[in-house]
């Protein structure tokens, strides 16, 4: 029931839902080509939304992008592994980007499908050695950047809100990079994207911040050694110990704690918009746009919420369906911004809350960043935006659900034109399936009249 009361809450889900799962079985469909197949197979494998949101590029970009991302994604396996001492990873980490020329190469290490992944890498590299030049220039820079980055924080604590930036820019900032070269690369967007590496860094930073601030339990509980990526200047105002905040004593401090870092990741939301104000590709756009939206939606969602500290918190499939579906352009994604900042305003507590009021400023600049887009709006963009669910859309639900109405109460010819004999069926399930059709039917019926999304 957990599934159809989502439903009957937000039925504007439903068909955003069926739309994403067919992109998610359209991105399985793999290439002819063996180890290009591969490395598209193994990208669905472990982020099954980057291998649907990396759809919206062109072959070639995409093909390029796959390629960037499973180089970083095995680099990033060696850094996890836990198993491997300290002084034989770090050498290997700043010598990977020389590693992915080498046709040969591949390192026993991860698990599941990372272990895949590192066991026949030689597949991904046959890949990248058919890149474009520049292609791979990108991607090679990158990985040795970033390796050296991860070595350097293997030996040291993430301390200050600096140590916290400077983190986050080694592995996802230079990942932000690294595409806006890619971009550049392509000659799909300016030349100036190579050297914006300012704004290029904030994207990453962006995203980077609120994962790390979802995933605390996650990372706090790995096994041999918690991970420990909140900043200790941050923390420690909040608890001795930065495991302590897990525990439900604690958790009105641990909330606090989150929210002031939810505080800090806000800051970069501004230059997020700013960066997507520069793109002109519509699939550029959209590829980068998404997951931006997704990391406020995110934020809103974790904001005050202590769930956080007994599990990942994430948005609701048929948001992130949504999203994935409806950030088009720039307006599309000032107003996701706009909504997800209002949202989480909603949650604030000034006067109970330490961070309240720096939060309430990093939200009023957004949503005022968001406002100057938005004032640029065509009226078609305002109209496409409308949280109004289109009535096609609304008569075919109500008409789906009037037939499973029909069914379930044995009324007219439903059952036999399906095959089905009038008497089949176990009571208590037929009581149960005409509770929850009359319920439905209700809702849809509702929604027909109002068409409201939410």
């Amino acid at each position: 029931m957990g599934a159809l009361s989502l439903i009957l809450k937000h039925p504007g889900d439903i068909i955003p839902l069926i739309k994403v799962k067919m992109m998610a079985d359209n991105a399985k469909k793999l290439p002819k080509e063996p180890n290009l197949a591969f490395c598209y197979d193994m990208l669905n494998k472990v982020s099954r939304s980057f291998a649907i949101v990396i759809q919206q590029l062109g072959p070639e970009l995409r093909d390029a992008v796959c390629v960037f991302y499973l180089v970083l994604r095995a680099l990033d396996t060696v850094e996890d592994d836990m198993a491997i001492p300290d002084e034989v990873k770090c050498p290997e980490l700043e010598q990977f980007y020389k590693k992915i020329y080498d046709p040969t190469y591949k390192y026993p290490c991860g698990e599941k499908y990372y272990k895949i992944l590192m066991d026949e890498y030689p597949k991904v590299t046959d890949v990248f050695l058919k890149l474009k030049k520049p292609y791979q220039d990108a991607i090679a820079d990158i990985t040795k950047r970033m390796g050296a980055g991860m070595s350097n924080f293997i030996k040291r604590e993430v301390i200050t809100i600096e140590d916290f930036d400077e983190y986050c820019h080694y592995v996802a900032g230079l990942v932000g990079i690294g595409l806006s070269s890619l971009w550049a690369s392509s000659g799909l967007e300016d030349k100036e994207f190579a050297n914006m590496e300012g704004l290029s860094n904030k994207m990453g930073l962006f995203l980077q911040k609120t994962n790390i601030i979802r995933d605390y339990l996650e990372d706090i509980v790995e096994e041999p050694a918690p991970r420990m990526f909140w900043p200790r200047d941050v923390w420690s105002l909040y608890a001795k110990e930065l495991d302590q905040l897990k525990e439900p004593e604690n958790r009105e401090k641990a909330v606090f704690c989150m929210n002031h870092l939810i505080t800090n990741a806000l800051t970069h939301a501004t230059e997020s918009l700013g960066y997507m104000q520069k793109l002109k590709d519509p699939q550029v756009f959209q590829f980068c746009a998404i997951p931006q939206v997704m990391a406020i939606a995110t934020l809103a969602e974790c904001y005050d919420n202590g769930k956080v500290f007994e599990g990942v918190v994430k948005i609701r499939r048929g948001l992130s369906a949504r999203i994935m579906l409806f950030t088009r352009d720039i307006f599309d994604a000032a107003k996701g911004f706009k909504h997800f900042a209002g949202d989480l305003a909603s949650k604030v507590k000034p006067g109970k809350d330490p961070n309240a009021k720096e939060t309430l400023a990093r939200i009023e600049a957004i949503e005022s960043a968001c406002d100057e887009i938005l004032k640029k709006a065509p009226i078609r963009v305002a109209a496409a935006n409308d949280d109004e669910m289109p009535m096609g859309q609304r008569i075919a639900l109500w008409f789906l659900f009037a037939g499973y109405f029909l069914y379930t109460w044995r009324l007219g010819p439903i059952r036999e034109s399906l095959g089905v004999a009038p008497d089949a069926g176990s009571p208590l399930i037929d009581n149960t399936q005409r509770v929850v059709s009359t319920i439905a039917l209700f809702f849809i019926t509702f929604l027909v009249i109002v068409g409201k999304k939410r």
